[in-house]
């Protein structure tokens, strides 16, 4: 698997995570998928550190801690009155290795004086050190969790002993929306995309990119945002001194 020079490694762990099955949503109760979406990664890594210059790239995880469903009664927001009961399936103690790099984007040529690599990496690091940027949660809002750095493949986990590959079949993968689409045909639209995961040695799950992804769904048009002076208070925010290791 190629680690890019730009990558960072962590740790994101919590009491309970719900990658939620879009199929199980119809009738109001969730179920959780049984590994982390791409999605939800994404998401994670944000959270730990972001910029519209840059599109991060989720490359792989890896499953540390076994995988166990905790199913819990719950009251969702009712806005018709009612006082409805529904179920919503848990991952339980959840703990996840992820590696994932960034590339600058493309659809906002605007912020070219912002593509500074060593700059973004080198924040990128200092924030998976201090846990991220912006509150860490597993899927859903009420799952908190946690980030520690650490050194990808290295530690012990529960599936090191794994024999074979384990299958997930057909799997919601991500939104990529018009600020990162890469694709032509994805241009100027929101675009949601399936994959079929395979979890190999020491539970280990290797990601495609989105535009990788051959089962796509084009949700609605939308349009690109533009930043620039102005707009975007990060074209000054540190001096190549400030942000140098």
């Amino acid at each position: 698997m190629k680690k890019y020079r730009n990558t960072i490694e962590f740790e994101v762990y919590g009491k309970y995570a719900l990658f939620s099955d879009p199929v199980t949503r119809a009738g109001g109760e969730k179920s959780s998928y049984h590994i982390p979406t791409y999605e939800a990664l994404k998401g994670i890594v944000e959270s730990v550190y972001w910029k519209p210059t840059i599109i991060w790239y989720v490359d792989a995880v890896r499953i540390m801690k076994p995988i166990q469903t905790e199913t819990k009664g719950v009251r969702p927001i009712s806005y018709n009155g009612g006082n409805e009961l529904a179920y919503y399936t848990y991952l339980k103690d959840v703990c996840y290795q992820v590696r994932a790099h960034f590339e600058f984007n493309p659809n906002h040529p605007e912020l070219k004086e912002d593509w500074n690599e060593h700059k973004h990496h080198n924040i990128a690091k200092r924030m998976v050190q201090r846990g991220g940027r912006r509150d860490v949660f597993l899927g859903t809002r009420e799952c908190q969790a946690f980030v520690e750095p650490c050194v990808f493949d290295e530690g012990e986990g529960c599936y090191d002993t794994m024999q074979g590959e384990l299958a997930y079949g057909f799997m919601y993968h991500g939104i990529t929306y018009a600020d990162e689409a890469i694709l032509p045909e994805e241009k100027n639209k929101m675009t949601v995309h399936f994959w079929r995961p395979v979890m190999k040695r020491r539970g280990l799950i290797e990601f495609i990119r989105p535009e990788e992804c051959q089962d796509r769904r084009f949700i609605k048009e939308m349009s690109v945002r533009t930043f620039g002076e102005g707009k975007f208070s990060g074209l000054q925010e540190f001096t190549d001194e400030e942000v140098a290791d």
